[in-house]
């Protein structure tokens, strides 16, 4: 049940030393920590990822996403008109509204009409502000309008991946392959599903051979870093991210298989298709301990920042002193926070 506490965004906050924010990931990458946490017996077990398949059980299916991170950060400069423009501009995608439209962040004073200039001739051209800070573009090259489709294959010529601010440094060449899903096929995502980015290709194999796998789509937006402002939790103004998922995998989740969500993005498609039956749209679930998960029975997942949407999810299987609990013996293991960091099971 949850409590009157567990509203209090306040509530959710946590020391963590700034040197354990990951920066970079290990390598392998199945030699990171996993804290298993098991429910029914109110156990901790310290061990590695690679050890993932031995706390597992047998009769499971596992839930992954596939989308895939495209490089949506990209820089140029405003165009200049007479004496005006000229200055420059950094542009975050975040998300697709429609095939030509899209929504963005974008660092640099900007007005409805102007037009941004970037590498191999892309300009976006601003349609719309809004107060939480977003903008309404479309792009063209050569003046021909440009489908989302287009426009990944341009960022991935132009753009940076977007990596974490928290991790305080610029993307490099490394990034491409490990800031990656094994699987991404779909592209769409601003930030990585990341903890399915601790898979080794020998050990992704051995699961599927083990356990049932099945993938759904969801394309993470900037919006999973936005921390909770209000202080109440349920004040807050969830962000929605486009989700897709097939028949097969709907028939499972209709199915009373007990299933393993990797990553809280999985979580949040599986529970928001439970609720509402829709196989695609747009998810704005936000789980908490006042809406906890109806359908996940097994939750792996990394560690997540204070008062973040994302602890609140965590929360919403074990409750908040559990998670802080165990955040706590993690920050005295010594283990590493955030998209790079170490792992959690829940079981």
């Amino acid at each position: 049940m949850a409590t009157t506490a567990e509203l209090i965004t306040e509530n959710y906050d946590y020391a963590l030393p700034q040197e354990l924010i990951a920066s970079k990931p290990v390598y392998p990458r199945d030699s990171a920590k996993l804290l298993v946490y098991d429910r029914k017996s109110d156990t901790i077990t310290h061990t590695t990822f690679a050890h993932l398949l031995e706390y597992l059980p047998k009769e499971c299916d596992v839930f992954l996403n596939d989308t895939r991170v495209i490089k949506a950060r990209i820089f140029g400069h405003k165009e200049k008109i007479g004496e005006q423009g000229g200055g420059k501009v950094e542009l975050l995608f975040n998300k697709s509204l429609d095939a030509y439209r899209s929504l963005v962040l974008i660092r640099g004073k900007v007005q409805a009409g102007m037009r941004l200039i970037f590498d191999e001739g892309v300009v976006a051209t601003v349609e719309e502000l809004h107060e939480d800070g977003s903008r309404t573009v479309t792009f063209s090259q050569d003046q021909i309008p440009l489908r989302f489709e287009a426009l990944v294959v341009l960022l991935d010529k132009i753009g940076h991946l977007p990596l974490p601010p928290y991790m305080q440094r610029e993307d490099n060449k490394e990034d491409e392959r490990d800031y990656q899903t094994l699987f991404a096929r779909h592209a769409g995502a601003v930030a990585a599903p990341t903890a399915s980015l601790h898979f080794t290709p020998a050990l992704f194999e051995a699961m599927q051979k083990r356990h049932k796998t099945h993938k759904v789509t969801l394309h993470v937006g900037a919006g999973t870093f936005k921390p909770v402002e209000s202080d109440n939790i349920l004040d807050h103004p969830m962000h929605s991210e486009f989700f897709s998922i097939s028949d097969e995998a709907a028939d499972v989740l209709d199915s009373g298989r007990p299933l393993l969500a990797i990553g809280t993005t999985v979580t949040r498609t599986i529970e928001y298709y439970v609720r509402t039956g829709k196989k695609e749209g747009e998810c704005d679930l936000f789980l908490n301990p006042h809406n906890p998960p109806i359908r996940v029975t097994h939750l792996l997942t990394n560690f997540h920042l204070p008062k973040s949407t994302l602890i609140m999810l965590v929360s919403a299987f074990i409750g908040r002193e559990k998670t802080l609990e165990l955040y706590k013996e993690a920050v005295e293991k010594k283990y590493r926070f955030f998209s790079y960091g170490d792992a959690m099971l829940i079981l």
